[in-house]
């Protein structure tokens, strides 16, 4: 099983470039595809997902070129776009019995397959609910649930925990570790720790290119002694924004303690152990140098 990404570009009018030269190749595991908004995540997820079609480059599953043959794809595919709609009218049951025909699965075999998602999705109590009378979480679970309903073998979702609040995000991530295995899942977000806490790799994009793509600990050895702790009084907290790059910042009762990071220590700092955050801001911020140089 591999997905393949080959120099992909993607243009829309006014010669805007979404992406340009996208690179990739990816075995069973969950992918963290990480960026900041409008990094070009959702015209990726699209592509892939065969919704819109590459401007220069190709994708190939198992070797099959997916823009001749997108059905090579689709047969397999569980999709939850960013903008995930529902029939209002409809309730949980009928909504993903009604996606479930759309994609020819087995009338009898959906029925079990959709009790085991409510189950798994927390829903099975409001399954005979009006979806119009979802909360923006309950909507996006039934929106994971219908990603599921045909056990896909490539995993596709987009900033998947927007409207969760911290406990269905907690099982959302834990969901995501169960499902990988024998399955390529694409998990597409700006949140660090939604990454952190399910990706076995990670492929960070930054205006349509990619950056980077390591394991989480690969990345995390690149800001190895680079990151450190200093406190400043908050009066001085604008200055140490303009000097330093900072990564997060704490107030206490001694003063505002910050997360610099450096290949030198400030003064008076201490060394403080990376965190994938640190990570990500440290990439992201040498490319954009790079790229202005």
């Amino acid at each position: 099983m591999k997905l393949s990404i080959e120099r992909v570009s993607k243009q829309y009018r006014g010669k805007v470039w979404a992406l340009r030269d996208f690179t990739l190749d990816l075995r069973p595991g969950v992918l963290g595809l990480l960026g900041p908004n409008g990094a070009g995540k959702t015209t990726l997820m699209s592509i892939l997902a065969t919704i819109t079609r590459a401007t220069q480059g190709r994708v190939l599953w198992n070797d099959t070129d997916l823009a001749e043959n997108p059905d090579a794809i689709r047969a397999v595919l569980g999709y939850l776009p960013q903008d995930f709609g529902v029939y209002p009218n409809l309730n949980a049951v009928e909504f993903l019995e009604y996606l479930a025909a759309v994609k020819g699965l087995d009338a009898a075999a959906s029925r079990r397959r959709i009790d085991e998602l409510l189950n798994l999705v927390n829903l099975a109590d409001v399954r005979k609910r009006p979806l119009g009378g979802y909360s923006g979480g309950m909507k996006q679970r039934i929106g994971i649930a219908q990603a599921l309903l045909n056990d896909p073998q490539l995993l596709i979702v987009d900033e998947p925990t927007a409207g969760l609040d911290p406990e269905e995000r907690v099982r959302f991530r834990n969901l995501l570790s169960e499902l990988s295995g024998e399955r390529i899942i694409i998990l597409s977000t700006h949140i660090v720790s939604d990454v952190e806490a399910t990706a076995t790799d990670i492929a960070l994009i930054s205006s349509g290119t990619l950056v980077a793509h390591a394991t989480p600990e690969e990345l995390l050895r690149q800001v190895e002694g680079k990151v450190w702790e200093q406190v400043v009084p908050s009066d001085q907290l604008t200055a140490a924004k303009q000097k330093y790059l900072i990564s997060g910042t704490t107030r206490r009762s001694d003063g505002v303690h910050i997360r610099v990071l450096a290949s030198a220590a400030p003064n008076g700092a201490q060394p403080l152990a990376p965190t994938l955050e640190d990570a990500y801001l440290y990439c992201l911020t040498a490319h954009r140098a790079g790229a202005a140089a």
